[in-house]
Protein backbone atom coordinates (compact mmCIF):
# COMPACT_ATOMS: atom_id res chain seq x y z
CA UNK A 1 0.00 0.00 0.00
CA UNK A 2 1.33 3.39 -0.95
CA UNK A 3 1.74 6.00 1.75
CA UNK A 4 1.63 9.70 0.99
CA UNK A 5 3.76 11.90 3.18
CA UNK A 6 2.80 15.45 4.10
CA UNK A 7 5.09 17.41 6.36
CA UNK A 8 6.63 20.69 7.31
CA UNK A 9 10.45 20.85 7.09
CA UNK A 10 12.17 18.42 9.40
CA UNK A 11 15.83 17.59 9.70
CA UNK A 12 16.90 14.17 8.46
CA UNK A 13 20.69 14.18 8.61
CA UNK A 14 21.08 10.50 7.82
CA UNK A 15 19.08 10.55 4.61
CA UNK A 16 21.12 11.15 1.44
CA UNK A 17 19.78 13.33 -1.33
CA UNK A 18 20.17 10.68 -3.99
CA UNK A 19 18.44 7.28 -3.75
CA UNK A 20 16.97 8.16 -0.34
CA UNK A 21 13.92 6.15 0.65
CA UNK A 22 11.25 6.35 3.29
CA UNK A 23 12.24 4.61 6.49
CA UNK A 24 9.84 1.98 7.80
CA UNK A 25 10.33 3.52 11.23
CA UNK A 26 8.73 6.82 10.24
CA UNK A 27 7.43 8.68 13.32
CA UNK A 28 4.39 9.96 11.44
CA UNK A 29 0.96 8.62 12.27
CA UNK A 30 -0.78 6.87 9.38
CA UNK A 31 -4.48 7.22 8.82
CA UNK A 32 -6.66 5.92 5.98
CA UNK A 33 -7.22 8.17 3.00
CA UNK A 34 -10.76 9.39 2.49
CA UNK A 35 -10.33 10.17 -1.20
CA UNK A 36 -8.32 7.25 -2.57
CA UNK A 37 -8.99 3.71 -1.32
CA UNK A 38 -5.49 2.44 -2.15
CA UNK A 39 -3.61 5.29 -0.50
CA UNK A 40 -2.91 6.22 3.08
CA UNK A 41 -1.57 9.48 4.44
CA UNK A 42 1.26 10.26 6.81
CA UNK A 43 1.40 13.72 8.25
CA UNK A 44 3.38 15.55 10.86
CA UNK A 45 1.79 17.45 13.73
CA UNK A 46 1.17 21.15 13.15
CA UNK A 47 4.22 23.20 13.98
CA UNK A 48 4.55 26.70 15.23
CA UNK A 49 5.29 29.22 12.49
CA UNK A 50 7.24 31.50 14.82
CA UNK A 51 10.83 32.05 13.74
CA UNK A 52 13.71 32.01 16.17
CA UNK A 53 16.80 34.10 15.72
CA UNK A 54 19.64 32.16 14.17
CA UNK A 55 23.31 32.22 15.01
CA UNK A 56 26.28 30.56 13.36
CA UNK A 57 26.67 28.35 16.45
CA UNK A 58 23.20 26.84 16.01
CA UNK A 59 23.56 26.13 12.27
CA UNK A 60 24.71 22.78 10.87
CA UNK A 61 28.37 22.79 9.80
CA UNK A 62 29.23 23.59 6.21
CA UNK A 63 30.75 20.78 4.12
CA UNK A 64 34.52 20.59 3.98
CA UNK A 65 34.40 20.90 0.20
CA UNK A 66 32.07 23.76 -0.66
CA UNK A 67 33.61 24.87 -3.97
CA UNK A 68 31.17 25.01 -6.87
CA UNK A 69 31.72 26.18 -10.44
CA UNK A 70 29.08 27.94 -12.52
CA UNK A 71 29.15 28.54 -16.27
CA UNK A 72 26.75 30.97 -17.89
CA UNK A 73 25.38 34.45 -18.04
CA UNK A 74 26.24 37.58 -16.14
CA UNK A 75 25.13 41.12 -16.80
CA UNK A 76 23.69 44.31 -15.42
CA UNK A 77 19.97 44.77 -14.72
CA UNK A 78 18.21 48.13 -15.00
CA UNK A 79 15.02 47.55 -13.00
CA UNK A 80 12.11 49.97 -13.27
CA UNK A 81 9.03 49.31 -11.16
CA UNK A 82 5.81 50.86 -12.48
CA UNK A 83 2.25 51.01 -11.15
CA UNK A 84 1.02 49.26 -14.31
CA UNK A 85 2.56 48.19 -17.60
CA UNK A 86 2.65 51.09 -20.08
CA UNK A 87 0.47 51.16 -23.17
CA UNK A 88 2.05 51.96 -26.56
CA UNK A 89 3.26 55.55 -26.77
CA UNK A 90 2.62 56.09 -23.03
CA UNK A 91 4.83 58.22 -20.82
CA UNK A 92 4.87 57.00 -17.21
CA UNK A 93 7.03 57.32 -14.13
CA UNK A 94 8.72 54.63 -12.11
CA UNK A 95 7.67 53.89 -8.56
CA UNK A 96 11.22 52.70 -7.83
CA UNK A 97 14.45 52.13 -9.72
CA UNK A 98 17.49 49.91 -9.15
CA UNK A 99 20.66 49.08 -11.08
CA UNK A 100 22.04 45.70 -10.04
CA UNK A 101 24.03 42.74 -11.29
CA UNK A 102 22.04 40.01 -13.02
CA UNK A 103 22.23 36.94 -15.22
CA UNK A 104 20.96 33.47 -14.33
CA UNK A 105 24.28 31.87 -13.44
CA UNK A 106 25.57 34.91 -11.58
CA UNK A 107 22.37 35.25 -9.55
CA UNK A 108 22.36 31.56 -8.60
CA UNK A 109 26.02 31.68 -7.60
CA UNK A 110 25.46 34.84 -5.55
CA UNK A 111 22.73 32.96 -3.72
CA UNK A 112 25.04 29.98 -3.15
CA UNK A 113 27.77 32.29 -1.83
CA UNK A 114 25.42 33.92 0.68
CA UNK A 115 24.41 30.46 1.86
CA UNK A 116 28.05 29.63 2.64
CA UNK A 117 29.45 27.98 -0.49
CA UNK A 118 32.54 29.12 -2.40
CA UNK A 119 31.46 29.68 -6.01
CA UNK A 120 33.61 30.27 -9.07
CA UNK A 121 32.18 31.55 -12.33
CA UNK A 122 33.14 31.21 -16.00
CA UNK A 123 31.64 33.90 -18.22
CA UNK A 124 32.58 36.97 -20.24
CA UNK A 125 32.22 40.74 -19.94
CA UNK A 126 33.78 43.72 -21.67
CA UNK A 127 36.32 46.09 -20.21
CA UNK A 128 33.69 48.80 -19.78
CA UNK A 129 32.10 50.51 -16.80
CA UNK A 130 29.28 47.98 -16.69
CA UNK A 131 31.67 45.04 -16.82
CA UNK A 132 33.74 46.40 -13.95
CA UNK A 133 30.60 46.91 -11.88
CA UNK A 134 29.35 43.38 -12.61
CA UNK A 135 32.62 41.83 -11.41
CA UNK A 136 32.97 44.05 -8.35
CA UNK A 137 29.47 43.18 -7.15
CA UNK A 138 30.09 39.45 -7.53
CA UNK A 139 33.42 39.71 -5.74
CA UNK A 140 31.80 41.58 -2.87
CA UNK A 141 29.46 38.62 -2.39
CA UNK A 142 32.32 36.12 -2.37
CA UNK A 143 32.11 34.82 -5.95
CA UNK A 144 35.51 34.07 -7.54
CA UNK A 145 35.59 35.93 -10.88
CA UNK A 146 39.19 35.12 -11.80
CA UNK A 147 38.00 32.83 -14.62
CA UNK A 148 35.85 35.49 -16.31
CA UNK A 149 37.11 36.54 -19.76
CA UNK A 150 37.30 40.31 -20.24
CA UNK A 151 37.15 41.68 -23.80
CA UNK A 152 39.13 44.84 -24.47
CA UNK A 153 36.42 46.16 -26.80
CA UNK A 154 32.69 45.58 -27.10
CA UNK A 155 29.94 45.79 -24.51
CA UNK A 156 28.96 43.87 -21.40
CA UNK A 157 25.49 42.23 -21.29
CA UNK A 158 22.64 44.25 -19.82
CA UNK A 159 18.88 43.92 -19.40
CA UNK A 160 16.04 46.40 -19.01
CA UNK A 161 13.44 44.95 -16.64
CA UNK A 162 9.96 46.45 -16.26
CA UNK A 163 8.36 45.33 -12.99
CA UNK A 164 4.56 45.66 -13.13
CA UNK A 165 3.25 46.29 -9.62
CA UNK A 166 -0.33 45.69 -10.74
CA UNK A 167 0.14 42.15 -12.04
CA UNK A 168 3.32 41.22 -10.13
CA UNK A 169 5.05 40.32 -13.39
CA UNK A 170 8.29 41.42 -14.98
CA UNK A 171 9.24 41.96 -18.61
CA UNK A 172 12.90 41.60 -19.65
CA UNK A 173 14.55 43.25 -22.65
CA UNK A 174 18.05 41.80 -22.98
CA UNK A 175 21.10 43.05 -24.90
CA UNK A 176 23.74 40.32 -25.21
CA UNK A 177 27.38 41.04 -24.58
CA UNK A 178 29.78 41.43 -27.48
CA UNK A 179 31.94 39.75 -28.54
CA UNK A 180 30.37 36.48 -27.36
CA UNK A 181 32.37 33.95 -25.38
CA UNK A 182 34.10 31.19 -27.35
CA UNK A 183 36.11 28.17 -26.12
CA UNK A 184 39.39 29.92 -26.98
CA UNK A 185 38.57 32.47 -24.25
CA UNK A 186 39.20 29.71 -21.69
CA UNK A 187 42.75 28.38 -21.74
CA UNK A 188 43.39 24.72 -20.84
CA UNK A 189 45.17 25.81 -17.66
CA UNK A 190 42.26 28.04 -16.63
CA UNK A 191 39.78 25.24 -17.29
CA UNK A 192 41.82 22.87 -15.16
CA UNK A 193 42.15 25.38 -12.32
CA UNK A 194 38.45 26.26 -12.41
CA UNK A 195 37.50 22.60 -11.95
CA UNK A 196 40.14 21.75 -9.35
CA UNK A 197 38.41 20.75 -6.12
CA UNK A 198 34.90 21.53 -7.41
CA UNK A 199 32.09 19.66 -5.66
CA UNK A 200 29.56 20.46 -8.37
CA UNK A 201 29.38 22.24 -11.74
CA UNK A 202 26.28 24.24 -12.68
CA UNK A 203 25.28 25.39 -16.17
CA UNK A 204 22.49 27.82 -17.01
CA UNK A 205 22.34 26.60 -20.62
CA UNK A 206 24.13 29.56 -22.22
CA UNK A 207 27.63 29.90 -23.75
CA UNK A 208 26.99 26.56 -25.44
CA UNK A 209 30.41 25.74 -26.89
CA UNK A 210 32.35 26.80 -23.82
CA UNK A 211 29.83 25.10 -21.53
CA UNK A 212 30.17 21.79 -23.37
CA UNK A 213 33.97 21.99 -23.13
CA UNK A 214 33.71 22.47 -19.34
CA UNK A 215 31.02 19.79 -18.99
CA UNK A 216 33.07 17.19 -20.83
CA UNK A 217 36.09 17.82 -18.62
CA UNK A 218 33.91 17.78 -15.49
CA UNK A 219 32.51 14.42 -16.59
CA UNK A 220 36.00 13.08 -17.16
CA UNK A 221 36.83 14.07 -13.58
CA UNK A 222 33.57 12.58 -12.23
CA UNK A 223 32.32 15.96 -10.98
CA UNK A 224 28.49 16.02 -10.81
CA UNK A 225 26.65 18.43 -13.11
CA UNK A 226 23.47 20.40 -12.44
CA UNK A 227 21.77 21.85 -15.51
CA UNK A 228 19.18 24.60 -15.71
CA UNK A 229 16.71 23.92 -18.54
CA UNK A 230 14.92 27.23 -19.00
CA UNK A 231 13.91 26.71 -22.61
CA UNK A 232 15.03 24.71 -25.64
CA UNK A 233 18.43 26.06 -26.70
CA UNK A 234 21.10 25.06 -29.17
CA UNK A 235 23.52 22.66 -27.50
CA UNK A 236 21.36 22.10 -24.42
CA UNK A 237 20.78 18.41 -25.22
CA UNK A 238 24.52 17.77 -25.05
CA UNK A 239 24.64 19.26 -21.55
CA UNK A 240 21.52 17.39 -20.44
CA UNK A 241 23.09 14.09 -21.44
CA UNK A 242 26.02 14.75 -19.10
CA UNK A 243 23.95 15.95 -16.13
CA UNK A 244 23.02 14.31 -12.83
CA UNK A 245 20.50 16.98 -11.80
CA UNK A 246 18.05 19.06 -13.86
CA UNK A 247 15.94 22.03 -12.81
CA UNK A 248 13.44 23.13 -15.45
CA UNK A 249 11.20 26.11 -15.98
CA UNK A 250 7.50 25.49 -16.52
CA UNK A 251 7.98 25.96 -20.27
CA UNK A 252 10.64 23.32 -20.79
CA UNK A 253 9.61 19.74 -19.85
CA UNK A 254 6.49 19.41 -22.00
CA UNK A 255 8.08 21.25 -24.94
CA UNK A 256 11.21 19.08 -24.83
CA UNK A 257 9.51 15.71 -24.31
CA UNK A 258 6.17 16.19 -26.08
CA UNK A 259 4.36 14.89 -22.98
CA UNK A 260 1.01 16.45 -22.10
CA UNK A 261 1.52 16.78 -18.34
CA UNK A 262 4.37 17.80 -16.05
CA UNK A 263 4.60 14.45 -14.20
CA UNK A 264 4.67 12.49 -17.47
CA UNK A 265 7.26 14.90 -18.88
CA UNK A 266 9.53 14.34 -15.86
CA UNK A 267 9.20 10.56 -16.29
CA UNK A 268 10.14 11.01 -19.94
CA UNK A 269 13.18 13.10 -19.03
CA UNK A 270 14.44 10.46 -16.61
CA UNK A 271 14.01 7.78 -19.27
CA UNK A 272 15.74 9.83 -21.99
CA UNK A 273 18.55 10.91 -19.66
CA UNK A 274 19.78 7.84 -17.75
CA UNK A 275 22.37 9.82 -15.73
CA UNK A 276 19.74 12.04 -14.11
CA UNK A 277 19.24 11.45 -10.40
CA UNK A 278 16.41 13.93 -10.12
CA UNK A 279 14.44 16.34 -12.28
CA UNK A 280 12.48 19.34 -10.95
CA UNK A 281 10.05 21.66 -12.70
CA UNK A 282 9.43 24.99 -10.97
CA UNK A 283 5.93 26.47 -11.20
CA UNK A 284 6.17 29.85 -9.48
CA UNK A 285 3.45 30.39 -6.90
CA UNK A 286 2.24 26.83 -7.56
CA UNK A 287 5.47 25.40 -6.14
CA UNK A 288 7.35 22.62 -7.90
CA UNK A 289 7.21 18.97 -8.93
CA UNK A 290 10.15 16.61 -8.58
CA UNK A 291 10.89 13.00 -9.42
CA UNK A 292 13.86 11.40 -7.69
CA UNK A 293 15.12 8.25 -9.35
CA UNK A 294 15.55 5.14 -7.22
CA UNK A 295 18.32 2.79 -8.31
CA UNK A 296 17.32 -0.06 -6.01
CA UNK A 297 13.81 -1.31 -6.64
CA UNK A 298 12.00 -2.91 -3.69
CA UNK A 299 10.61 -6.43 -4.40
CA UNK A 300 7.02 -5.37 -3.65
CA UNK A 301 7.19 -2.01 -5.44
CA UNK A 302 3.76 -1.08 -6.75
CA UNK A 303 3.21 0.50 -10.18
CA UNK A 304 1.05 3.60 -10.46
CA UNK A 305 0.02 6.04 -13.13
CA UNK A 306 2.14 9.11 -12.41
CA UNK A 307 -0.62 11.59 -13.31
CA UNK A 308 -3.14 9.90 -11.02
CA UNK A 309 -0.58 9.84 -8.23
CA UNK A 310 0.14 13.53 -8.79
CA UNK A 311 -3.56 14.39 -8.46
CA UNK A 312 -3.78 12.34 -5.26
CA UNK A 313 -0.77 14.14 -3.83
CA UNK A 314 -2.22 17.55 -4.67
CA UNK A 315 -5.35 16.72 -2.70
CA UNK A 316 -3.18 16.20 0.38
CA UNK A 317 -1.69 19.68 0.44
CA UNK A 318 -2.84 21.79 3.36
CA UNK A 319 -3.60 25.18 1.83
CA UNK A 320 -3.92 26.78 5.25
CA UNK A 321 -0.16 26.54 5.81
CA UNK A 322 1.70 29.55 4.41
CA UNK A 323 5.26 28.22 4.74
CA UNK A 324 6.73 25.95 2.04
CA UNK A 325 6.02 22.25 2.55
CA UNK A 326 5.95 19.11 0.45
CA UNK A 327 3.91 15.98 -0.16
CA UNK A 328 5.57 12.83 -1.46
CA UNK A 329 5.02 9.24 -2.45
CA UNK A 330 7.22 6.37 -1.33
CA UNK A 331 9.39 4.60 -3.90
CA UNK A 332 7.11 3.26 -6.59
CA UNK A 333 7.07 2.44 -10.29
CA UNK A 334 5.91 5.67 -11.89
CA UNK A 335 4.14 4.93 -15.17
CA UNK A 336 3.54 7.57 -17.83
CA UNK A 337 1.08 6.28 -20.41
CA UNK A 338 2.62 5.89 -23.83
CA UNK A 339 6.07 6.84 -22.48
CA UNK A 340 7.34 4.25 -20.02
CA UNK A 341 8.01 3.54 -16.36
CA UNK A 342 10.68 4.76 -13.99
CA UNK A 343 11.22 3.70 -10.39
CA UNK A 344 11.39 6.58 -7.94
CA UNK A 345 9.55 9.02 -5.71
CA UNK A 346 7.23 11.81 -6.75
CA UNK A 347 7.33 15.05 -4.76
CA UNK A 348 4.96 18.00 -4.87
CA UNK A 349 6.49 21.09 -3.25
CA UNK A 350 4.57 24.20 -2.28
CA UNK A 351 5.66 27.83 -2.42
CA UNK A 352 5.36 30.30 0.43
CA UNK A 353 2.13 32.25 0.37
CA UNK A 354 3.63 35.73 0.38
CA UNK A 355 1.28 38.48 1.56
CA UNK A 356 0.54 40.91 -1.30
CA UNK A 357 1.98 43.75 0.74
CA UNK A 358 5.35 41.93 0.88
CA UNK A 359 5.55 40.71 -2.73
CA UNK A 360 7.78 43.19 -4.58
CA UNK A 361 9.40 41.50 -7.59
CA UNK A 362 9.76 37.95 -8.91
CA UNK A 363 12.96 38.71 -10.84
CA UNK A 364 15.56 36.06 -10.01
CA UNK A 365 13.22 33.83 -7.99
CA UNK A 366 14.08 30.83 -10.16
CA UNK A 367 17.79 31.64 -9.94
CA UNK A 368 17.64 31.75 -6.14
CA UNK A 369 15.77 28.42 -6.09
CA UNK A 370 18.61 26.92 -8.13
CA UNK A 371 21.22 28.50 -5.85
CA UNK A 372 19.51 26.90 -2.87
CA UNK A 373 19.38 23.50 -4.59
CA UNK A 374 23.11 23.79 -5.32
CA UNK A 375 23.64 24.34 -1.59
CA UNK A 376 21.35 21.39 -0.80
CA UNK A 377 23.24 19.02 -3.09
CA UNK A 378 26.59 20.08 -1.63
CA UNK A 379 25.34 19.57 1.94
CA UNK A 380 23.58 16.25 1.19
CA UNK A 381 20.13 17.55 2.06
CA UNK A 382 17.38 15.00 1.41
CA UNK A 383 14.54 16.17 -0.87
CA UNK A 384 12.25 16.47 2.17
CA UNK A 385 14.42 19.36 3.37
CA UNK A 386 15.68 20.62 0.03
CA UNK A 387 12.36 21.54 -1.59
CA UNK A 388 10.93 23.64 1.30
CA UNK A 389 14.35 25.23 1.85
CA UNK A 390 14.75 26.24 -1.81
CA UNK A 391 11.19 27.56 -1.89
CA UNK A 392 11.84 29.67 1.20
CA UNK A 393 15.00 31.15 -0.33
CA UNK A 394 13.07 31.97 -3.52
CA UNK A 395 10.30 33.60 -1.48
CA UNK A 396 12.84 35.79 0.30
CA UNK A 397 14.15 36.91 -3.10
CA UNK A 398 10.66 38.10 -4.10
CA UNK A 399 10.54 40.58 -1.22
CA UNK A 400 12.97 43.05 -2.83
CA UNK A 401 13.38 44.79 -6.16
CA UNK A 402 15.87 42.86 -8.28
CA UNK A 403 17.34 39.38 -8.13
CA UNK A 404 19.78 40.02 -5.28
CA UNK A 405 18.37 42.73 -3.01
CA UNK A 406 16.61 40.32 -0.66
CA UNK A 407 18.66 37.17 -1.21
CA UNK A 408 19.10 35.74 2.28
CA UNK A 409 22.34 34.84 4.00
CA UNK A 410 22.77 31.52 5.77
CA UNK A 411 22.29 33.20 9.14
CA UNK A 412 18.95 34.79 8.15
CA UNK A 413 16.39 33.84 10.82
CA UNK A 414 13.85 33.07 8.11
CA UNK A 415 16.00 30.10 7.07
CA UNK A 416 16.57 28.69 10.54
CA UNK A 417 13.55 26.32 10.52
CA UNK A 418 14.72 24.88 7.20
CA UNK A 419 18.35 24.25 8.19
Amino acid sequence: MLRLVYTTPKANPTSPLVNSRHSSSSPFHTSPSKTHPSLSLSSSPRRSTRFKMSSSDSLPPLPENRTVLGVGSMGLDFLAAVSSYPKPDDKIRTTSLKVQGGGNASNALTCAARLGLSPRVISKVADDTQGKGILEELQADGVDTSFVAVAEDGNSPFTYIIVDNETNTRTCIHTPGYPPMIPDDLSPSSLSSALDGARLVYFDGRLQETALLVAQEATRRNIPILIEAERIREGLDDLLNLSEYAICSAKFPKAWTGAETFPSALVSMLLKLPKLKFAIVTLGEDGCIMIERSIEEAPQTEEMDVDSLFEALKQRKDDSITRPTYVSSPVTKLRANGIGTVCGRLFVGTAEKIPPSELVDTTGAGDSFIGAVIYAVCTNMPPEKMLPFAAQVAAACCRGLGARTSLPHRTDPLLAPFL
